[in-house]
């Protein structure tokens, strides 16, 4: 009998995306699963059940994930949901996990096995799975429009007879794949666009898009990112040297996108109160950190905010605003991921748990938290006589 893979409507407040695709749903039909997609999952990504089933996916209620192998989800299950899982699934989401272990001790005592998508290496192999990068990219997108959207001027230069708009600047904070997308966005829609970051490899990187890089370029900014490619916390003297230099270039520009975000940490406080103060009033700051703390000071979580004189915006999921978009991405991610984890011979699931991308990934298995970074310490062995 075929293993199943069931995806569930998103039941987390404002979250449209959804774990599958009619793409998606005919690959993993070809890999030996059966689809079940719970009613109205793809509704708010443009998906009717009608293209689930028509990709050959049959359309279910949510009592369908205790009879299933596998889960897809987008956010990390509901203790009502784990509640409903059989014991030994396997579940793939973005799980959110620092900070979150009362969660993962729950899915632990389920028996489930559950993978968190946003950890995976940044491998060459892991490339195609890799959702922060997928949904980050569509952040950056997003960011630009919803600046755009609140500023109250074009972006771009236009010359006609009764005078010269300016080009709006718009200054991006942190050159990562939301940062790069953020300021090749900018640039098409005709804007002056300017972006700073702590890694020496953005420099290049940002000027490749046709922007001007803005740093504090001393030896320890040289030596400023690790072996994962993630920027490296900065001595308090080099953000202080940073933030004077960022201050002077704020205070000219009409739009700021900050994007600084390290894994499992608050957010790095780039923007201040008097650094808005400084601009001009209707100017624009997007921040892409908010749900960390925020990269401005006095960002408010999915609103958009008067500060200074500055509109301060903080919504939360930006991926999930151009749900559709990032739905397709996202589905390709979990497919080309959940693929490693099916045996060409049986055409069933085999759990490799010494392959490189489970290790990484893998946070609950057995009835035990295993991941490195959240399994709690091992008990002190006493020593005896």
């Amino acid at each position: 009998m075929a293993e199943t893979v069931f995806i569930p409507l998103e039941t987390v407040g404002g979250e449209g995306r959804v774990a599958g695709s009619p793409e998606s749903v005919k690959k993993l039909q070809a890999l030996g699963f059966e689809v079940v997609v719970q009613a109205g999952a793809g509704t708010l990504s443009r998906i009717p059940d009608g293209e689930f089933e028509k990709a050959g996916a049959r359309i279910g209620s949510a009592a369908d994930a205790a009879s299933a192998d596998v889960v897809l989800k987008v956010r990390r299950p509901t203790s009502s949901e784990i509640a409903s899982y059989k014991s030994g699934a396997v579940v793939l989401a973005i799980m959110d996990p620092y900070g979150n272990e009362q969660a993962l001790d729950e899915m632990a005592r389920a028996g489930i096995s559950a993978f968190a998508m946003e950890l995976m290496p940044r491998i060459t192999r892991a490339q195609s799975m890799d959702v922060l990068s997928s949904q980050a990219n569509l952040a950056g997108y997003q960011a630009v429009i919803d600046a755009a959207y609140e500023f109250d001027r074009a972006m771009p230069m236009m010359m006609t007879a009764a005078g010269t708009v300016p080009a709006a600047k718009v200054f991006v904070m942190g050159a990562g794949v939301a940062g790069l997308q953020a300021i090749a966005t900018a640039r098409r829609l005709g804007a002056v666009v300017s972006a700073t970051d702590v890694r020496p490899a953005s420099k290049e990187q940002v000027a490749s898009l046709g922007a001007k890089f803005i740093a504090v370029e001393d030896e320890e900014f040289k030596a400023a990112e690790t072996s994962g490619g993630y920027a490296k916390e900065m001595s308090a003297e080099y953000k202080a040297k940073q933030a004077a230099l960022t201050a002077e270039h704020i205070a000219k520009q009409d739009i700021v996108i900050t994007t600084a975000l390290i894994p499992g940490r608050p957010a790095p406080r780039l923007i201040t109160r008097e650094m808005l103060k400084s601009m001009k009033p209707g100017s624009v700051a997007v921040d892409l950190a908010v749900e960390r703390g925020g990269n401005v000071e006095g960002a408010v979580a999915d609103q958009v905010v008067d500060i200074e004189g500055v509109k301060v915006v903080g919504y939360l999921n930006v991926p999930g605003r151009i749900a559709a978009s990032a739905s397709a991405l996202y589905a390709k991610n979990l497919f080309t991921f959940l693929e490693t984890m099916v045996s060409k011979e049986t055409k069933a699931l085999a759990l490799d748990v010494e392959d490189e991308l489970v290790k990484a990934t893998m946070l609950t298995h057995g009835g035990a938290v295993v991941h490195p970074n959240f399994a709690p310490a091992p008990a002190a062995v006493t020593a005896t006589a």
